[in-house]
Protein backbone atom coordinates (compact mmCIF):
# COMPACT_ATOMS: atom_id res chain seq x y z
CA UNK A 1 0.00 0.00 0.00
CA UNK A 2 1.63 3.23 -1.42
CA UNK A 3 1.59 5.18 2.52
CA UNK A 4 0.54 8.85 2.36
CA UNK A 5 2.56 9.78 5.74
CA UNK A 6 2.13 12.93 7.94
CA UNK A 7 5.37 14.13 7.40
CA UNK A 8 4.66 14.02 3.59
CA UNK A 9 1.07 15.92 3.91
CA UNK A 10 2.84 18.84 6.11
CA UNK A 11 5.70 19.42 3.55
CA UNK A 12 2.61 19.77 1.07
CA UNK A 13 0.35 21.88 3.08
CA UNK A 14 2.23 23.89 5.65
CA UNK A 15 -0.42 26.92 5.98
CA UNK A 16 -3.44 28.29 4.32
CA UNK A 17 -1.40 29.88 1.21
CA UNK A 18 -0.58 26.45 -0.22
CA UNK A 19 -3.99 24.74 0.62
CA UNK A 20 -5.70 27.55 -1.70
CA UNK A 21 -2.63 27.18 -4.43
CA UNK A 22 -4.25 23.92 -4.52
CA UNK A 23 -7.78 24.61 -5.33
CA UNK A 24 -6.16 27.12 -7.50
CA UNK A 25 -4.77 25.03 -9.50
CA UNK A 26 -7.66 22.49 -9.03
CA UNK A 27 -10.32 24.56 -10.49
CA UNK A 28 -8.52 26.80 -13.07
CA UNK A 29 -5.37 25.24 -13.72
CA UNK A 30 -2.64 27.24 -11.97
CA UNK A 31 -1.90 30.69 -11.40
CA UNK A 32 -0.95 31.48 -15.23
CA UNK A 33 -4.54 31.67 -17.08
CA UNK A 34 -6.36 33.69 -19.34
CA UNK A 35 -8.12 36.41 -17.01
CA UNK A 36 -11.98 36.15 -17.68
CA UNK A 37 -11.81 40.29 -16.57
CA UNK A 38 -9.91 41.40 -19.48
CA UNK A 39 -9.68 38.23 -21.34
CA UNK A 40 -5.22 38.65 -21.57
CA UNK A 41 -3.20 35.89 -20.66
CA UNK A 42 -1.88 36.64 -17.02
CA UNK A 43 -0.45 35.83 -13.35
CA UNK A 44 -2.63 36.28 -10.61
CA UNK A 45 -1.11 36.65 -7.23
CA UNK A 46 -2.91 35.86 -4.19
CA UNK A 47 -3.96 38.66 -1.77
CA UNK A 48 -3.20 38.75 1.79
CA UNK A 49 -6.45 39.34 3.23
CA UNK A 50 -9.01 37.11 1.22
CA UNK A 51 -9.41 33.98 -0.21
CA UNK A 52 -8.75 34.93 -3.67
CA UNK A 53 -6.04 35.77 -6.27
CA UNK A 54 -6.06 38.81 -7.96
CA UNK A 55 -5.38 39.96 -11.89
CA UNK A 56 -1.41 41.20 -12.40
CA UNK A 57 -3.04 43.29 -15.17
CA UNK A 58 -6.80 44.13 -14.53
CA UNK A 59 -7.16 43.08 -10.65
CA UNK A 60 -9.72 41.16 -11.40
CA UNK A 61 -10.02 38.46 -8.28
CA UNK A 62 -10.70 35.08 -8.77
CA UNK A 63 -12.02 32.90 -5.67
CA UNK A 64 -10.32 29.04 -5.98
CA UNK A 65 -12.85 28.03 -2.65
CA UNK A 66 -16.28 29.31 -4.03
CA UNK A 67 -18.57 27.17 -4.45
CA UNK A 68 -16.40 24.19 -2.87
CA UNK A 69 -17.33 22.74 0.93
CA UNK A 70 -14.76 25.72 2.16
CA UNK A 71 -17.47 28.34 1.17
CA UNK A 72 -18.09 31.09 3.45
CA UNK A 73 -16.16 28.80 6.18
CA UNK A 74 -14.27 31.14 8.85
CA UNK A 75 -12.24 27.85 9.67
CA UNK A 76 -9.06 27.86 8.45
CA UNK A 77 -7.86 25.49 5.36
CA UNK A 78 -4.84 23.68 6.93
CA UNK A 79 -7.99 22.45 9.17
CA UNK A 80 -10.15 21.29 6.50
CA UNK A 81 -6.97 19.71 4.48
CA UNK A 82 -6.15 17.84 8.41
CA UNK A 83 -9.17 16.89 8.56
CA UNK A 84 -9.29 14.97 5.28
CA UNK A 85 -5.82 13.57 6.06
CA UNK A 86 -7.22 12.48 9.66
CA UNK A 87 -10.40 10.56 7.34
CA UNK A 88 -8.24 8.87 5.60
CA UNK A 89 -5.79 8.09 7.49
CA UNK A 90 -7.88 5.18 9.30
CA UNK A 91 -9.74 1.96 8.29
CA UNK A 92 -12.39 2.56 10.53
CA UNK A 93 -13.22 6.16 10.11
CA UNK A 94 -13.27 9.47 12.72
CA UNK A 95 -15.51 10.24 14.56
CA UNK A 96 -16.61 14.42 15.01
CA UNK A 97 -15.24 14.79 19.04
CA UNK A 98 -11.90 13.01 17.82
CA UNK A 99 -12.01 16.23 15.39
CA UNK A 100 -12.83 18.51 17.73
CA UNK A 101 -10.27 17.50 19.86
CA UNK A 102 -7.59 17.65 16.96
CA UNK A 103 -8.41 20.94 15.33
CA UNK A 104 -9.43 22.64 18.34
CA UNK A 105 -13.10 23.38 16.89
CA UNK A 106 -16.49 23.56 18.49
CA UNK A 107 -18.21 20.00 18.17
CA UNK A 108 -20.65 21.53 15.71
CA UNK A 109 -17.62 22.88 13.17
CA UNK A 110 -16.20 19.05 13.84
CA UNK A 111 -19.55 17.38 12.89
CA UNK A 112 -20.28 19.91 9.55
CA UNK A 113 -16.71 18.88 8.35
CA UNK A 114 -17.04 15.50 8.92
CA UNK A 115 -20.32 15.30 6.99
CA UNK A 116 -19.12 17.93 4.31
CA UNK A 117 -16.53 15.45 3.42
CA UNK A 118 -18.35 12.79 3.81
CA UNK A 119 -20.57 14.22 0.94
CA UNK A 120 -17.26 15.02 -1.22
CA UNK A 121 -16.15 11.08 -0.59
CA UNK A 122 -19.29 10.11 -2.42
CA UNK A 123 -18.74 12.56 -5.27
CA UNK A 124 -14.62 11.48 -5.63
CA UNK A 125 -16.16 7.73 -5.47
CA UNK A 126 -18.76 8.30 -8.14
CA UNK A 127 -15.78 9.98 -10.41
CA UNK A 128 -13.83 7.01 -11.56
CA UNK A 129 -16.97 4.33 -11.22
CA UNK A 130 -18.35 2.00 -13.93
CA UNK A 131 -20.23 -0.57 -14.08
CA UNK A 132 -19.63 -3.49 -12.47
CA UNK A 133 -18.39 -6.79 -14.24
CA UNK A 134 -17.09 -10.00 -13.76
CA UNK A 135 -17.97 -11.96 -10.71
CA UNK A 136 -19.76 -9.84 -8.43
CA UNK A 137 -21.09 -10.28 -4.97
CA UNK A 138 -25.09 -9.04 -3.86
CA UNK A 139 -25.90 -8.90 -0.56
CA UNK A 140 -27.83 -6.23 1.83
CA UNK A 141 -27.60 -6.08 5.76
CA UNK A 142 -29.72 -3.59 8.44
CA UNK A 143 -28.01 -0.80 10.43
CA UNK A 144 -28.78 0.81 13.53
CA UNK A 145 -31.96 1.14 15.73
CA UNK A 146 -33.10 -1.17 18.60
CA UNK A 147 -36.85 -2.94 17.90
CA UNK A 148 -38.59 -3.12 21.27
CA UNK A 149 -41.87 -5.17 21.58
CA UNK A 150 -44.63 -4.55 20.14
CA UNK A 151 -42.91 -2.20 17.80
CA UNK A 152 -41.81 -1.80 13.74
CA UNK A 153 -38.72 -2.33 12.37
CA UNK A 154 -36.47 0.55 12.68
CA UNK A 155 -33.02 -0.40 10.71
CA UNK A 156 -31.30 1.41 7.71
CA UNK A 157 -31.54 -1.45 4.63
CA UNK A 158 -28.15 -0.87 3.07
CA UNK A 159 -27.80 -3.06 -0.34
CA UNK A 160 -24.28 -3.82 -1.80
CA UNK A 161 -22.48 -5.02 -4.58
CA UNK A 162 -18.72 -6.01 -4.98
CA UNK A 163 -17.39 -7.08 -7.90
CA UNK A 164 -14.78 -9.71 -6.68
CA UNK A 165 -10.98 -7.84 -7.07
CA UNK A 166 -12.58 -4.47 -7.77
CA UNK A 167 -14.98 -1.79 -7.02
CA UNK A 168 -17.90 -1.68 -4.46
CA UNK A 169 -21.27 -0.02 -4.48
CA UNK A 170 -23.16 0.73 -1.62
CA UNK A 171 -26.23 2.84 -0.39
CA UNK A 172 -29.24 2.81 1.93
CA UNK A 173 -32.47 1.57 0.06
CA UNK A 174 -36.17 2.06 1.32
CA UNK A 175 -36.56 -1.99 1.32
CA UNK A 176 -35.83 -4.90 -0.53
CA UNK A 177 -38.20 -6.17 -2.78
CA UNK A 178 -38.14 -7.52 -6.11
CA UNK A 179 -38.82 -4.31 -7.83
CA UNK A 180 -36.08 -2.08 -5.87
CA UNK A 181 -33.16 -4.35 -5.70
CA UNK A 182 -33.55 -5.80 -9.46
CA UNK A 183 -33.84 -2.14 -10.77
CA UNK A 184 -30.77 -0.93 -9.20
CA UNK A 185 -28.84 -4.38 -10.62
CA UNK A 186 -29.98 -3.69 -13.82
CA UNK A 187 -28.59 -0.11 -13.77
CA UNK A 188 -25.28 -1.17 -12.35
CA UNK A 189 -24.77 -4.92 -13.76
CA UNK A 190 -24.81 -5.62 -17.28
CA UNK A 191 -26.70 -8.91 -18.61
CA UNK A 192 -24.83 -11.83 -18.71
CA UNK A 193 -22.58 -11.34 -15.70
CA UNK A 194 -21.82 -13.55 -12.67
CA UNK A 195 -23.51 -13.23 -9.96
CA UNK A 196 -23.89 -14.39 -5.93
CA UNK A 197 -26.24 -13.97 -3.85
CA UNK A 198 -28.02 -15.33 -0.62
CA UNK A 199 -31.43 -16.90 -0.98
CA UNK A 200 -33.34 -13.94 -0.09
CA UNK A 201 -36.67 -14.46 -2.30
CA UNK A 202 -35.91 -10.57 -3.85
CA UNK A 203 -33.32 -12.23 -5.97
CA UNK A 204 -35.09 -15.23 -7.32
CA UNK A 205 -35.86 -13.50 -10.38
CA UNK A 206 -32.33 -12.65 -11.28
CA UNK A 207 -31.77 -16.02 -12.81
CA UNK A 208 -32.87 -14.78 -16.28
CA UNK A 209 -30.96 -12.06 -16.82
CA UNK A 210 -27.73 -12.87 -14.76
CA UNK A 211 -25.26 -16.48 -14.76
CA UNK A 212 -26.78 -16.78 -11.19
CA UNK A 213 -25.69 -18.84 -7.88
CA UNK A 214 -27.70 -18.59 -4.54
CA UNK A 215 -26.13 -19.85 -1.42
CA UNK A 216 -28.22 -21.18 1.47
CA UNK A 217 -27.58 -19.37 4.46
CA UNK A 218 -30.37 -20.81 6.41
CA UNK A 219 -28.99 -24.08 5.83
CA UNK A 220 -25.40 -22.84 6.92
CA UNK A 221 -24.03 -22.65 3.61
CA UNK A 222 -22.10 -20.28 2.84
CA UNK A 223 -19.64 -21.10 -0.21
CA UNK A 224 -20.20 -23.78 -2.97
CA UNK A 225 -18.53 -24.62 -6.07
CA UNK A 226 -20.19 -24.88 -9.69
CA UNK A 227 -18.53 -25.79 -12.78
CA UNK A 228 -18.96 -23.92 -15.60
CA UNK A 229 -18.60 -24.71 -19.38
CA UNK A 230 -15.66 -23.00 -20.96
CA UNK A 231 -13.93 -23.82 -24.16
CA UNK A 232 -11.19 -26.41 -23.74
CA UNK A 233 -12.86 -27.52 -20.39
CA UNK A 234 -14.65 -26.77 -17.22
CA UNK A 235 -13.86 -23.44 -15.00
CA UNK A 236 -14.51 -23.12 -10.69
CA UNK A 237 -16.51 -20.37 -9.89
CA UNK A 238 -17.33 -19.92 -6.10
CA UNK A 239 -20.44 -19.05 -5.00
CA UNK A 240 -20.91 -16.42 -1.79
CA UNK A 241 -21.06 -13.15 -0.35
CA UNK A 242 -18.48 -13.63 2.46
CA UNK A 243 -16.22 -10.77 0.84
CA UNK A 244 -19.58 -8.33 1.04
CA UNK A 245 -20.33 -9.55 4.55
CA UNK A 246 -16.86 -8.77 5.55
CA UNK A 247 -17.27 -5.11 4.49
CA UNK A 248 -20.78 -4.93 6.44
CA UNK A 249 -19.02 -6.12 9.82
CA UNK A 250 -15.77 -3.92 9.53
CA UNK A 251 -18.94 -1.20 8.97
CA UNK A 252 -20.50 -2.35 11.38
CA UNK A 253 -17.93 -2.39 14.14
CA UNK A 254 -16.65 1.11 13.26
CA UNK A 255 -19.82 2.36 13.47
CA UNK A 256 -20.15 0.88 17.11
CA UNK A 257 -17.11 1.17 17.98
CA UNK A 258 -16.35 4.89 16.46
CA UNK A 259 -19.26 6.63 15.86
CA UNK A 260 -21.69 4.79 18.27
CA UNK A 261 -25.02 5.79 17.07
CA UNK A 262 -25.35 6.93 12.96
CA UNK A 263 -28.96 8.18 12.41
CA UNK A 264 -31.36 6.94 9.43
CA UNK A 265 -31.32 10.70 7.24
CA UNK A 266 -27.45 10.81 7.29
CA UNK A 267 -26.71 6.93 6.74
CA UNK A 268 -25.99 7.26 3.10
CA UNK A 269 -23.19 9.69 4.03
CA UNK A 270 -21.77 6.82 6.53
CA UNK A 271 -22.07 3.87 3.79
CA UNK A 272 -20.22 6.48 1.14
CA UNK A 273 -17.19 7.05 3.16
CA UNK A 274 -16.74 3.20 3.79
CA UNK A 275 -16.71 2.75 0.27
CA UNK A 276 -15.11 4.96 -0.74
CA UNK A 277 -12.42 4.44 1.71
CA UNK A 278 -12.66 0.69 0.31
CA UNK A 279 -12.30 1.08 -3.03
CA UNK A 280 -9.10 3.04 -2.43
CA UNK A 281 -7.40 1.36 0.11
CA UNK A 282 -4.41 -0.44 -1.82
CA UNK A 283 -3.52 3.79 -1.94
CA UNK A 284 -3.28 6.07 0.82
CA UNK A 285 -1.85 8.42 -0.92
CA UNK A 286 -4.19 8.26 -3.79
CA UNK A 287 -7.13 8.18 -1.14
CA UNK A 288 -6.16 11.43 0.20
CA UNK A 289 -5.25 13.48 -3.50
CA UNK A 290 -8.45 11.85 -5.42
CA UNK A 291 -10.46 13.56 -2.15
CA UNK A 292 -8.74 16.87 -2.83
CA UNK A 293 -8.96 16.84 -6.50
CA UNK A 294 -12.81 16.50 -5.91
CA UNK A 295 -13.49 19.88 -4.70
CA UNK A 296 -14.15 20.16 -9.20
CA UNK A 297 -16.93 18.28 -8.62
CA UNK A 298 -20.26 19.37 -7.95
CA UNK A 299 -21.45 18.57 -4.51
CA UNK A 300 -23.71 16.34 -3.24
CA UNK A 301 -26.84 17.65 -1.27
CA UNK A 302 -28.19 16.37 1.70
CA UNK A 303 -31.49 13.41 0.75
Amino acid sequence: MAKYTFKQFQGEYPNDAACLAKLMEINYGGTNILCPGCGCQATFHPMHKRRAYACQECGHHIYPAAGTIFHKSRTNLTKWFFAMYLMTSTRHGVAAKEIERQLGVTYKCAWRMCHELRKLMASADDKWGGPLSGHVEIDETRVGGRRKANEPENKTIVFGMLQRGGRLLAAPIPDVTNYTVEGIINENIPAGTTISTDEHRAYHGLRHAYNHGMVNHSAKEYVRREFHLKPGGYDVVKIHTNTLESHWSLFKRAVKGTHVHISAKHSWKYVSEFSYRRNMRHSHSNMFNLLVEAFALPRLKDA
